[in-house]
């Protein structure tokens, strides 16, 4: 009778323990369902997460592509079985792609696990891995213009500086390029010399991202947005300029003290006229000034999902009239990347919201077919309809009669600024442009700066020309 009843217990036991055990592996079941439906992209791609490399044991990683489907980045296999990561066009993608050894920088890096996915047919699969052999990962599809990408990477030539060309509209970044650059195909062979950086190079840098630059000249959009907005009459704006403006025993110089005479608010624009602007700044409220600049992300973070460096804009009480004369014409403590310029300008051109730049457009599989889109959400509204006429008449006038005057008479009507960025309280300046063209309701923006260069009307517009010729 004992013996039955131990017998009785043990089976009650075993019952409770089998039945803990299916409870747990169901909800483990359960969790990876919502864990994956939650599509936790962060947690799966970091680099720490053991489940990339299980993935890669079943899966050739996938491709990235180009807009038109050229291959920008591929996984190649030799005989005996070995994968490497082929970079078809070099040095050309180095930073928007990124690189895969060494550490996985750029698309490389942000999709990675999404490339390590395979979505062909479950049968065929299946019998890949019962033939141990590795199903095809799939494949990122980007925004790129393979065309605008060799356009700019070509005008850039072996100046260093950044270019990023994208539809201001739907926020699709066309083209991106940084130099001094790199081969991803030899990253092994060449890291150390580019970890040593001898000559100060900072070639691993995605300068469009990651660089921050003083804005000069191109800043002046936001001190005539935050005039525009402190005085409802601002089209009566008059100004005599003599070459300079001086306040507080602190002067500020036109370029090359050049002397514009008589200009309303319109034609200092166009001509970038220093003193004009030094003179608006010091009339400007310094509170609603951080707040505009707040608004148009200074300070903040940008919508992006890539690596970047956060522009900076400080102006408060305690700043002298020399410093708010530097600050309203772009210089002084004011740092900004070439992909903020971007997403500023864009504002103009698309209505007046903040746009998210993007580079991922979706994934396909092996066959072709489409297995996720990404989509992007876009920012708030930062300009009037009203702002947005006056700004693109300023500039036009650019294009018209000022600093952009090279980018006049094309078949594409060409809005624009360019910036002479001045930097480590020398003589060096950095030549900057941003702006947009728009022909038959197709528009480009682009933003550029090209470091230690001069104007930007000599060295900046003449890369912006390029683009919009082979856009067009």
């Amino acid at each position: 009778m004992k013996k039955r009843k131990d017998k009785n217990n043990d089976n009650r036991n075993i019952a409770v323990i089998s039945y803990s055990l299916m409870i747990i592996f169901v909800l483990l079941i359960a969790y990876i369902v919502i864990f994956l439906a939650g599509d936790n992209m962060e947690l799966l791609n970091n680099p720490y997460n053991k489940a990339q490399e299980l993935f890669s044991e079943y899966t050739r990683r996938g491709s990235i592509l180009s807009a038109d489907g050229s291959v920008i980045a591929e996984t190649v296999t030799d005989d005996e079985g070995n994968e490497t990561r082929r970079y078809p066009y070099d040095n050309m993608f180095a930073h928007t792609a990124g690189h895969f050894d060494n550490g996985k920088t750029g698309l490389e890096a942000q999709y990675n696990v999404y490339m390590l996915n395979s979505s062909i047919n479950p049968v065929v699969s299946a019998m890949n891995e019962l033939k141990g052999k590795k199903n095809p990962g799939d494949d990122l599809v980007t925004t790129l213009d393979i065309g605008l990408q060799k356009t700019a990477y070509e005008a850039l030539g072996s100046r260093r500086g950044a270019v990023i060309a994208l539809e201001p509209e739907s926020g699709n970044i066309l083209c991106m390029v940084s130099k001094p650059d790199y081969d991803p195909n030899t990253i092994k062979r060449d890291w150390d010399e580019l970890i040593e950086d001898k000559n100060n190079e900072s070639a691993l840098l995605n300068r469009a991202t990651q660089g921050l630059y003083p804005p000069g000249s191109t800043f002046k959009l936001l001190t005539l947005i935050e005039y525009m907005r402190e005085n409802s009459d601002y089209r009566d704006f008059s100004f005599e300029c003599k070459g300079s403006a001086a306040q507080g025993g602190y002067r500020i110089n036109c370029y090359n003290k050049k002397k514009h005479g008589k200009e309303d608010i319109v034609q200092a624009f166009a001509s970038s006229c220093n003193s004009a602007f030094a003179t608006i700044g010091l009339g400007l409220n310094k509170k609603r000034f951080r707040t505009l600049c707040g608004s148009f992300l200074f300070n903040t973070e940008l919508p992006v999902n890539y690596a970047y460096k956060q522009s900076t804009f400080s102006l408060n009480k305690s700043f002298t009239e020399g410093e708010v004369m530097q600050t309203c014409i772009g210089q002084g403590k004011t740092l900004i990347s070439p992909l903020h310029n971007a997403i500023i300008i864009s504002a103009v051109a698309n209505g007046g919201y903040i746009v998210t730049p993007h580079i991922a457009d979706k994934m396909v599989n092996a066959a072709g077919r489409t297995v996720k889109t990404f989509s992007y959400k876009n920012g708030d509204t930062v300009l009037s309809a009203e702002e947005i006429d006056f700004l693109k008449e300023c500039l036009l006038e650019v294009t018209k009669s000022g600093t952009g005057h090279a980018l006049s008479g094309q078949d594409y009507t060409v809005y624009g600024k360019t910036g002479t960025a001045q930097f480590d309280s020398g003589n060096d300046s950095h030549a900057w442009y941003i702006g947009y063209a728009e022909s038959g309701g197709k528009k480009i923006a682009v933003s550029i700066i090209v470091e230690r260069a001069g104007t930007g009307s000599d060295y900046a517009v003449p890369i912006a020309k390029k683009i919009f010729d082979e856009y067009y």
